[in-house]
Protein backbone atom coordinates (compact mmCIF):
# COMPACT_ATOMS: atom_id res chain seq x y z
CA UNK A 1 0.00 0.00 0.00
CA UNK A 2 0.96 3.82 -0.18
CA UNK A 3 0.89 6.21 1.86
CA UNK A 4 -1.71 8.80 1.83
CA UNK A 5 -1.50 12.30 3.39
CA UNK A 6 -4.80 13.94 4.95
CA UNK A 7 -5.28 17.53 5.42
CA UNK A 8 -8.62 19.05 7.06
CA UNK A 9 -9.97 22.42 7.20
CA UNK A 10 -9.60 22.60 10.58
CA UNK A 11 -5.71 22.21 10.83
CA UNK A 12 -5.67 18.68 11.22
CA UNK A 13 -3.01 16.65 9.74
CA UNK A 14 -2.76 12.94 9.27
CA UNK A 15 -1.27 9.78 7.48
CA UNK A 16 -2.19 6.63 6.64
CA UNK A 17 -2.94 4.10 3.93
CA UNK A 18 -3.93 3.67 0.76
CA UNK A 19 -5.78 1.12 -1.06
CA UNK A 20 -7.83 2.96 -4.05
CA UNK A 21 -6.88 5.40 -6.82
CA UNK A 22 -3.63 7.16 -6.73
CA UNK A 23 -4.73 10.55 -6.66
CA UNK A 24 -5.14 14.24 -4.92
CA UNK A 25 -8.38 14.94 -3.96
CA UNK A 26 -11.21 17.72 -1.90
CA UNK A 27 -13.98 16.76 -1.02
CA UNK A 28 -16.10 16.73 2.10
CA UNK A 29 -16.14 14.37 4.88
CA UNK A 30 -18.80 13.02 6.91
CA UNK A 31 -19.53 9.67 8.67
CA UNK A 32 -21.96 6.12 7.62
CA UNK A 33 -22.84 4.63 10.51
CA UNK A 34 -24.42 1.47 8.24
CA UNK A 35 -22.65 -1.94 9.36
CA UNK A 36 -23.30 -2.95 5.88
CA UNK A 37 -23.91 -2.20 1.99
CA UNK A 38 -20.52 -0.14 1.78
CA UNK A 39 -20.75 -1.01 -2.33
CA UNK A 40 -24.33 0.56 -2.37
CA UNK A 41 -23.05 3.79 -0.61
CA UNK A 42 -19.98 4.00 -2.59
CA UNK A 43 -22.30 3.77 -5.96
CA UNK A 44 -25.01 6.15 -4.17
CA UNK A 45 -25.18 9.28 -6.54
CA UNK A 46 -25.92 11.02 -3.73
CA UNK A 47 -22.34 11.11 -2.06
CA UNK A 48 -20.89 12.82 -4.64
CA UNK A 49 -18.29 15.60 -3.57
CA UNK A 50 -17.92 13.51 -0.54
CA UNK A 51 -15.20 11.62 1.49
CA UNK A 52 -17.30 8.79 3.66
CA UNK A 53 -15.98 7.96 7.09
CA UNK A 54 -17.04 4.16 7.65
CA UNK A 55 -17.68 3.57 11.53
CA UNK A 56 -18.13 -0.19 10.78
CA UNK A 57 -14.16 -1.15 11.17
CA UNK A 58 -13.61 -3.81 9.15
CA UNK A 59 -14.73 -3.31 4.73
CA UNK A 60 -14.21 -5.15 1.77
CA UNK A 61 -14.95 -8.70 3.08
CA UNK A 62 -17.60 -9.06 0.81
CA UNK A 63 -16.17 -8.11 -2.10
CA UNK A 64 -18.39 -6.05 -4.83
CA UNK A 65 -20.58 -7.18 -7.40
CA UNK A 66 -22.74 -5.93 -10.61
CA UNK A 67 -26.26 -6.90 -8.79
CA UNK A 68 -25.78 -4.45 -5.79
CA UNK A 69 -24.47 -1.28 -7.62
CA UNK A 70 -26.59 1.72 -7.15
CA UNK A 71 -25.66 3.44 -10.37
CA UNK A 72 -23.34 2.93 -13.46
CA UNK A 73 -19.99 4.21 -11.26
CA UNK A 74 -18.74 5.33 -7.74
CA UNK A 75 -19.35 8.67 -7.16
CA UNK A 76 -18.22 9.81 -4.20
CA UNK A 77 -14.78 10.81 -3.61
CA UNK A 78 -13.60 8.74 -1.27
CA UNK A 79 -13.80 6.46 1.44
CA UNK A 80 -12.29 6.00 4.87
CA UNK A 81 -12.02 3.30 6.98
CA UNK A 82 -10.40 1.36 9.92
CA UNK A 83 -9.27 -1.97 8.50
CA UNK A 84 -9.42 -2.91 5.09
CA UNK A 85 -9.80 -6.79 3.84
CA UNK A 86 -8.73 -7.54 0.55
CA UNK A 87 -9.37 -11.01 0.82
CA UNK A 88 -13.23 -11.41 0.14
CA UNK A 89 -15.27 -14.22 0.91
CA UNK A 90 -19.16 -14.17 -0.94
CA UNK A 91 -20.09 -16.86 -3.03
CA UNK A 92 -21.74 -13.33 -5.11
CA UNK A 93 -18.59 -11.21 -5.32
CA UNK A 94 -16.72 -10.21 -8.91
CA UNK A 95 -14.04 -8.69 -7.35
CA UNK A 96 -12.40 -6.39 -4.61
CA UNK A 97 -13.20 -3.75 -2.94
CA UNK A 98 -9.61 -2.22 -3.84
CA UNK A 99 -10.13 -3.13 -8.12
CA UNK A 100 -13.42 -1.44 -7.62
CA UNK A 101 -11.95 2.11 -6.56
CA UNK A 102 -9.34 1.93 -8.81
CA UNK A 103 -11.53 1.18 -12.05
CA UNK A 104 -13.90 3.76 -11.24
CA UNK A 105 -10.78 6.57 -9.92
CA UNK A 106 -11.72 6.82 -6.44
CA UNK A 107 -9.50 7.31 -3.28
CA UNK A 108 -9.48 4.34 -0.95
CA UNK A 109 -8.35 5.44 2.99
CA UNK A 110 -7.34 2.83 5.63
CA UNK A 111 -5.42 2.30 8.72
CA UNK A 112 -6.32 5.58 10.38
CA UNK A 113 -8.11 5.78 13.53
CA UNK A 114 -12.04 5.89 12.24
CA UNK A 115 -13.55 6.57 15.72
CA UNK A 116 -11.61 9.72 16.02
CA UNK A 117 -12.50 11.05 12.75
CA UNK A 118 -15.92 10.31 13.41
CA UNK A 119 -16.03 12.03 17.21
CA UNK A 120 -14.73 15.17 15.07
CA UNK A 121 -16.92 15.32 12.73
CA UNK A 122 -19.84 14.57 15.53
CA UNK A 123 -17.94 17.45 17.67
CA UNK A 124 -17.13 20.17 15.27
CA UNK A 125 -19.72 19.01 12.27
CA UNK A 126 -19.04 17.94 8.77
CA UNK A 127 -15.96 20.02 6.82
CA UNK A 128 -13.89 19.99 3.63
CA UNK A 129 -10.57 18.22 3.41
CA UNK A 130 -7.68 16.89 0.75
CA UNK A 131 -6.32 13.40 0.65
CA UNK A 132 -3.09 12.77 -1.42
CA UNK A 133 -0.72 9.85 -2.35
CA UNK A 134 1.44 11.96 -4.07
CA UNK A 135 1.89 15.26 -1.70
CA UNK A 136 3.20 14.95 1.25
CA UNK A 137 3.38 18.30 2.45
CA UNK A 138 0.88 19.90 5.02
CA UNK A 139 1.68 23.27 3.56
CA UNK A 140 0.54 22.52 -0.20
CA UNK A 141 -2.42 20.15 0.60
CA UNK A 142 -3.30 23.49 3.06
CA UNK A 143 -3.30 25.51 -0.31
CA UNK A 144 -4.99 23.16 -2.79
CA UNK A 145 -7.70 23.12 -0.05
CA UNK A 146 -8.25 26.55 0.25
CA UNK A 147 -8.29 27.35 -3.76
CA UNK A 148 -10.90 24.72 -4.11
CA UNK A 149 -14.55 25.36 -4.65
CA UNK A 150 -16.76 23.90 -1.69
CA UNK A 151 -19.52 21.34 -1.75
CA UNK A 152 -21.79 23.63 -1.53
CA UNK A 153 -20.81 26.06 -4.53
CA UNK A 154 -20.67 22.48 -6.91
CA UNK A 155 -23.78 22.06 -9.18
CA UNK A 156 -22.90 17.88 -9.21
CA UNK A 157 -26.52 17.11 -10.20
CA UNK A 158 -25.08 18.34 -13.91
CA UNK A 159 -22.45 15.15 -13.18
CA UNK A 160 -24.80 12.65 -11.97
CA UNK A 161 -28.38 12.96 -13.80
CA UNK A 162 -29.17 11.21 -17.21
CA UNK A 163 -28.27 12.68 -20.59
CA UNK A 164 -30.93 11.05 -22.10
CA UNK A 165 -34.66 9.99 -20.90
CA UNK A 166 -35.04 6.03 -20.41
CA UNK A 167 -37.20 3.48 -19.00
CA UNK A 168 -36.82 1.51 -16.15
CA UNK A 169 -38.42 -1.72 -16.26
CA UNK A 170 -36.55 -3.86 -13.63
CA UNK A 171 -38.52 -4.76 -10.46
CA UNK A 172 -36.37 -5.29 -6.57
CA UNK A 173 -33.65 -7.88 -6.37
CA UNK A 174 -34.56 -10.86 -4.12
CA UNK A 175 -32.16 -11.32 -1.59
CA UNK A 176 -32.88 -14.56 -0.99
CA UNK A 177 -33.87 -15.87 -4.51
CA UNK A 178 -30.58 -13.85 -5.69
CA UNK A 179 -32.56 -13.24 -8.55
CA UNK A 180 -35.25 -9.69 -9.89
CA UNK A 181 -38.71 -10.55 -8.69
CA UNK A 182 -41.31 -10.38 -11.74
CA UNK A 183 -42.82 -6.96 -12.13
CA UNK A 184 -46.39 -6.10 -11.47
CA UNK A 185 -48.80 -4.83 -14.26
CA UNK A 186 -48.58 -1.57 -14.54
CA UNK A 187 -51.21 0.62 -12.91
CA UNK A 188 -49.82 4.01 -13.69
CA UNK A 189 -46.97 5.56 -15.25
CA UNK A 190 -44.71 8.39 -14.08
CA UNK A 191 -42.17 10.83 -15.02
CA UNK A 192 -38.78 10.20 -12.92
CA UNK A 193 -36.99 13.48 -12.81
CA UNK A 194 -33.36 11.95 -12.09
CA UNK A 195 -31.07 14.28 -9.78
CA UNK A 196 -29.20 11.62 -9.16
CA UNK A 197 -31.38 8.52 -8.62
CA UNK A 198 -31.30 5.38 -6.99
CA UNK A 199 -31.25 2.30 -8.81
CA UNK A 200 -33.18 0.43 -5.53
CA UNK A 201 -35.45 3.18 -5.87
CA UNK A 202 -36.74 2.73 -9.39
CA UNK A 203 -36.70 -0.88 -8.38
CA UNK A 204 -39.14 0.05 -6.00
CA UNK A 205 -41.14 2.36 -7.72
CA UNK A 206 -41.67 -0.73 -10.65
CA UNK A 207 -42.76 -3.13 -7.69
CA UNK A 208 -45.58 -1.03 -6.68
CA UNK A 209 -46.67 -1.56 -10.08
CA UNK A 210 -45.98 2.07 -11.14
CA UNK A 211 -44.37 2.18 -15.03
CA UNK A 212 -40.92 4.47 -14.71
CA UNK A 213 -39.85 6.99 -17.61
CA UNK A 214 -36.10 8.70 -16.37
CA UNK A 215 -35.87 12.12 -17.41
CA UNK A 216 -32.92 14.66 -16.93
CA UNK A 217 -32.46 16.98 -14.71
CA UNK A 218 -33.09 19.88 -17.57
CA UNK A 219 -36.53 18.54 -17.70
CA UNK A 220 -39.47 21.44 -19.01
CA UNK A 221 -42.10 21.46 -17.09
CA UNK A 222 -44.48 22.28 -19.64
CA UNK A 223 -43.83 19.06 -21.52
CA UNK A 224 -44.56 16.92 -18.51
CA UNK A 225 -47.47 19.32 -17.97
CA UNK A 226 -48.86 18.41 -21.80
CA UNK A 227 -48.24 14.81 -20.75
CA UNK A 228 -50.06 15.06 -17.86
CA UNK A 229 -53.10 16.91 -19.34
CA UNK A 230 -52.94 14.31 -22.48
CA UNK A 231 -52.79 11.01 -19.72
CA UNK A 232 -49.71 9.93 -21.20
CA UNK A 233 -48.20 10.08 -17.60
CA UNK A 234 -49.95 10.02 -14.12
CA UNK A 235 -47.71 12.15 -11.95
CA UNK A 236 -44.05 13.25 -11.53
CA UNK A 237 -41.21 11.76 -9.02
CA UNK A 238 -38.32 13.72 -7.72
CA UNK A 239 -35.45 11.86 -7.04
CA UNK A 240 -32.51 11.84 -4.63
CA UNK A 241 -29.12 13.29 -5.30
CA UNK A 242 -26.09 15.77 -3.78
CA UNK A 243 -25.20 18.67 -2.58
CA UNK A 244 -26.68 21.94 -1.96
CA UNK A 245 -30.52 22.28 -2.66
CA UNK A 246 -30.07 25.96 -2.69
CA UNK A 247 -27.79 25.59 -5.92
CA UNK A 248 -30.59 24.18 -8.21
CA UNK A 249 -32.15 27.34 -9.10
CA UNK A 250 -33.27 26.34 -12.75
CA UNK A 251 -35.28 22.79 -11.18
CA UNK A 252 -36.40 25.07 -8.79
CA UNK A 253 -38.39 27.44 -11.03
CA UNK A 254 -39.76 24.38 -12.98
CA UNK A 255 -40.78 22.11 -9.72
CA UNK A 256 -42.89 25.59 -9.38
CA UNK A 257 -44.58 24.86 -11.82
CA UNK A 258 -45.18 21.62 -11.64
CA UNK A 259 -46.80 22.58 -8.12
CA UNK A 260 -49.30 24.72 -9.71
CA UNK A 261 -50.29 22.72 -12.31
CA UNK A 262 -51.60 20.38 -9.52
CA UNK A 263 -49.63 17.41 -10.62
CA UNK A 264 -49.16 14.28 -8.04
CA UNK A 265 -45.84 14.37 -6.90
CA UNK A 266 -43.24 12.40 -4.66
CA UNK A 267 -39.98 13.25 -3.28
CA UNK A 268 -37.70 11.30 -1.47
CA UNK A 269 -34.53 13.13 -0.04
CA UNK A 270 -33.24 15.71 -2.29
CA UNK A 271 -36.60 16.06 -4.21
CA UNK A 272 -38.23 16.58 -0.66
CA UNK A 273 -35.83 19.46 -0.57
CA UNK A 274 -36.56 20.75 -3.12
CA UNK A 275 -40.37 20.45 -3.13
CA UNK A 276 -39.67 23.05 0.28
CA UNK A 277 -38.02 25.12 -1.15
CA UNK A 278 -39.96 25.66 -4.62
CA UNK A 279 -43.08 26.28 -1.65
CA UNK A 280 -41.05 29.05 -0.54
CA UNK A 281 -39.55 27.65 2.71
CA UNK A 282 -35.47 27.13 2.02
CA UNK A 283 -33.43 24.21 3.74
CA UNK A 284 -30.62 24.51 5.89
CA UNK A 285 -27.44 22.43 6.64
CA UNK A 286 -27.17 19.83 9.57
CA UNK A 287 -24.08 19.88 11.85
CA UNK A 288 -23.09 16.77 10.20
CA UNK A 289 -25.70 14.78 8.67
CA UNK A 290 -27.98 11.77 8.82
CA UNK A 291 -25.56 9.10 7.14
CA UNK A 292 -26.17 5.40 7.93
CA UNK A 293 -28.73 2.24 8.35
CA UNK A 294 -30.12 2.90 11.94
CA UNK A 295 -32.10 6.19 12.12
CA UNK A 296 -35.52 5.68 13.99
CA UNK A 297 -38.15 7.46 12.22
CA UNK A 298 -41.69 8.07 13.85
CA UNK A 299 -44.82 7.60 11.61
CA UNK A 300 -46.67 10.37 13.00
CA UNK A 301 -50.27 9.01 11.75
CA UNK A 302 -50.08 5.27 13.16
CA UNK A 303 -47.84 6.03 15.45
CA UNK A 304 -44.89 3.05 14.69
CA UNK A 305 -41.29 3.82 14.43
CA UNK A 306 -39.73 2.50 11.99
CA UNK A 307 -35.81 1.88 11.54
CA UNK A 308 -34.81 3.82 8.50
CA UNK A 309 -31.75 4.07 5.98
CA UNK A 310 -30.41 8.17 5.91
CA UNK A 311 -28.10 10.12 3.52
CA UNK A 312 -28.34 13.90 3.82
CA UNK A 313 -26.87 16.81 5.12
CA UNK A 314 -29.60 19.46 4.64
CA UNK A 315 -32.57 19.58 6.19
CA UNK A 316 -36.24 21.49 5.62
CA UNK A 317 -37.47 23.50 8.02
CA UNK A 318 -39.78 23.33 11.25
CA UNK A 319 -41.84 26.49 9.88
CA UNK A 320 -42.88 24.49 6.98
CA UNK A 321 -45.97 23.38 9.00
CA UNK A 322 -47.99 26.51 7.69
CA UNK A 323 -48.58 24.67 4.69
CA UNK A 324 -47.67 21.18 4.96
CA UNK A 325 -48.46 18.16 7.70
CA UNK A 326 -45.51 16.73 9.00
CA UNK A 327 -45.80 12.67 8.76
CA UNK A 328 -42.64 11.32 9.75
CA UNK A 329 -40.42 12.84 12.41
CA UNK A 330 -36.84 11.57 13.48
CA UNK A 331 -36.26 10.69 17.02
CA UNK A 332 -32.50 11.44 17.14
CA UNK A 333 -33.32 14.90 16.83
CA UNK A 334 -36.73 15.46 16.21
CA UNK A 335 -36.06 17.11 12.39
CA UNK A 336 -39.02 16.56 9.78
CA UNK A 337 -38.80 13.44 7.78
CA UNK A 338 -41.69 13.36 6.26
CA UNK A 339 -44.67 15.88 4.98
CA UNK A 340 -48.03 15.84 3.03
CA UNK A 341 -48.72 19.41 1.28
CA UNK A 342 -51.92 20.69 2.50
CA UNK A 343 -53.70 22.06 -0.91
CA UNK A 344 -51.73 19.82 -3.21
CA UNK A 345 -51.60 16.25 -4.13
CA UNK A 346 -47.75 16.32 -2.80
CA UNK A 347 -45.86 14.54 -0.59
CA UNK A 348 -42.18 13.71 0.49
CA UNK A 349 -39.40 11.75 2.76
CA UNK A 350 -36.66 12.54 3.68
CA UNK A 351 -35.28 8.84 4.42
CA UNK A 352 -34.75 6.20 2.12
CA UNK A 353 -37.38 4.23 1.94
CA UNK A 354 -35.84 1.80 -0.83
CA UNK A 355 -33.40 0.13 1.95
CA UNK A 356 -30.50 -0.35 0.29
CA UNK A 357 -29.01 -0.15 2.28
CA UNK A 358 -30.77 -0.26 5.23
CA UNK A 359 -34.00 -2.18 6.90
CA UNK A 360 -37.04 -2.53 5.02
CA UNK A 361 -39.89 -0.76 7.45
CA UNK A 362 -40.61 2.21 5.19
CA UNK A 363 -41.34 0.30 1.47
CA UNK A 364 -44.87 0.54 2.07
CA UNK A 365 -44.08 4.55 0.89
CA UNK A 366 -43.64 2.89 -2.57
CA UNK A 367 -46.82 1.93 -2.39
CA UNK A 368 -48.77 5.43 -0.86
CA UNK A 369 -47.45 7.08 -3.88
CA UNK A 370 -49.82 4.70 -6.21
CA UNK A 371 -52.51 4.97 -4.10
CA UNK A 372 -52.37 9.28 -4.47
CA UNK A 373 -52.03 8.99 -8.22
CA UNK A 374 -55.21 6.38 -8.46
CA UNK A 375 -57.28 8.69 -6.32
Amino acid sequence: MKKTWIYLENGTFLEANSFGADSTTVGEIVFNTSLSGYQEIMSDPSYAGQFVTFTMPEIGNVGVNKEDMESKSAHAKGMIVRKYQDRYSNFRAEESLKSFLIKHNVMGICDIDTRFLTKMIRTEGAMMMVASTKISDKDELKKILESSPRIEDVNYIEEVSTKEAYKHTTSTYSQTAFKYEDAPKAEATIAVIDFGVKRNILNEIVSAGIGVEVIPNDFKAEDLIEQYNDKKIDGVFLSNGPGDPLVLKKEQEQIKKLIDAKIPMFGICLGHQLLSISHGYDTYKLKFGHHGGNHPVKNVKTGLVEITAQNHNYNVPDNIVEIAEVTHTNLFDNTIEGLRYNNAPIFSVQHHPESSPGPKESRYIFNEFLSLIKR
